[in-house]
């Protein structure tokens, strides 16, 4: 399941936040940093750059098709921790979303419609919307080690000015915040606080009729079964991830997981405060800028 990360060391993996710093420095030192993104805002931001790149590819004479045909409450992400128990009563771990996402992907409407242009007006629409060979391309450093790069050009050149104001800066340092779990994920997985409370989440799960060793085994578990059922059994498969999706969720909220998870994450990422500090927080403001600009461009999904 995409939703689902594979491990704590995956961006995000425990609770969403993104180099959350708050355990360092002076109170009003803390107040004053910029807090990160809700995933409600970031998903608002993504709608935004489709909503501005659809506009611009319209003035170079093509179509560009935006996504939203998730709701906002399906567009929710499956974290490490999961313990909203009336989505999961819903949803499952989303994989009924996935599916139909993936089917969305294989038939993509602007993948389609690129396809049935000509080869010049192909060669042209790429050009339009991504600048095309020559264009520029940006680079950023992994904590890690390693680098990344993109084109920055075209019509999604475009929507990323308006949004962020410099792009390149924000490309630069958001590589920085959501890699940093590279450097802290493998104390994380065996910090003895973090373990303890999977243990009890463990245990929670066992009495409850479910006996997986942590969130990710029960997922996997999930994944593997409705495999095997099929099309043929979707139902039966579908009813058995919403069983195990509800007993995570609150076995989750029983053990305070998401709090201990939260706790020890930011704990570890504090103390790369004073390396990573600054770009952390220049990524947050460029998001923050960004945020404030997509709700003049687009609303929030229903």
């Amino acid at each position: 399941m995409k939703r689902v990360l594979a491990s704590l060391c995956a961006v995000a993996a425990v609770t969403g936040a993104v180099a959350t710093g708050c355990g360092t420095g002076s109170d009003a030192e803390r107040a004053a940093r910029p807090t990160p993104l809700t995933w409600q805002q970031e998903l608002r931001i993504s709608d935004a750059q489709a909503r501005l790149t659809s506009r611009c590819m319209k003035r170079h004479g093509f179509t560009y098709w935006e996504d939203r045909t998730l709701t906002l409450r399906e567009s929710r992400p499956v974290r490490y921790v999961q313990d909203d128990v009336a989505w999961a009563r819903t949803y499952g771990y989303g994989g009924r979303i996935d599916a139909e996402q993936e089917r969305l992907h294989l038939h993509h409407p602007v993948a389609a419609y690129r396809q049935g242009l000509s080869a010049a007006r192909r060669t042209a629409f790429d050009e339009a919307l991504d600048g095309g060979a020559g264009t520029r391309v940006l680079t950023a450093a992994l904590p890690g080690g390693g680098e990344i790069r993109k084109r920055l050009g075209g019509c999604t050149g475009e929507a990323e000015r308006e949004l962020y104001g410099d792009p390149a800066e924000w490309f630069r340092t958001g590589k920085i915040a959501t890699s940093l779990n590279s450097l802290y994920g493998e104390q994380l997985m065996k910090d003895r606080r973090l373990t303890a409370a999977v243990g009890a989440w463990s245990l929670c799960m066992k009495a409850a009729g479910q006996p997986y060793k942590d969130p990710q085994a029960a997922r996997d578990a999930v994944r593997t079964a409705t495999a095997r059922l099929g099309t043929a059994r979707a139902d039966e498969a579908f009813a058995a991830e919403r069983r195990t999706a509800v007993a995570d969720a609150t076995c989750a909220r029983e053990t305070s997981l998401r709090a201990v998870a939260s706790a020890r994450e930011t704990y570890y990422q504090d103390r790369l405060r004073d390396r990573y500090g600054k770009d952390v927080d220049t990524y947050r403001r460029l998001g923050r800028q960004a945020y404030d600009r997509a709700v003049h461009v687009v609303p929030e999904r229903g």
